[in-house]
């Protein structure tokens, strides 16, 4: 690839009480995603419309590329049971191995699909 798009991680939380499987799905099968990575619930404590509120949410970590963010971000708000999600985005560097497959799983190109 000569200019391969960088990698980054786009982050968000998910009720842990509601399904993301169809949401992680989603960004799968529309190859806006490698992987995504729910980890276990945990409790959160954050400021909201001038109130200190508590949920029991999951982390969720999206690997993907910079250049399918905003498909991310846009499925994202309309998949989201919250107002306002999370959405932050670290741009990330990994082995050359292991980056290739990101990106190979983010083509849209039918000879990616060829890789099964």
């Amino acid at each position: 690839m000569e200019n391969p798009p960088p990698l980054c991680v786009v982050l968000t939380t998910w009720p842990a009480d509601s399904s993301l499987e169809p949401f992680a799905r989603a960004l799968i099968d529309a190859r806006l995603a490698a992987c995504v990575h729910v980890l276990a619930p945990g409790r959160s404590i954050y400021r909201w419309r001038g109130a200190v509120e508590e949920a029991v949410e999951c982390q969720v970590v999206i690997k993907t590329t910079r250049d399918r963010v905003a498909d991310v971000a846009t499925r994202l708000a309309a998949a989201h049971p919250y107002d306002l999600p999370e959405l932050l985005v670290c741009d990330a560097e990994g082995s050359r191995a292991y980056a290739d497959w990101i990106r190979d799983s983010v083509t849209t190109d039918a000879a990616a699909d060829a890789d099964g």
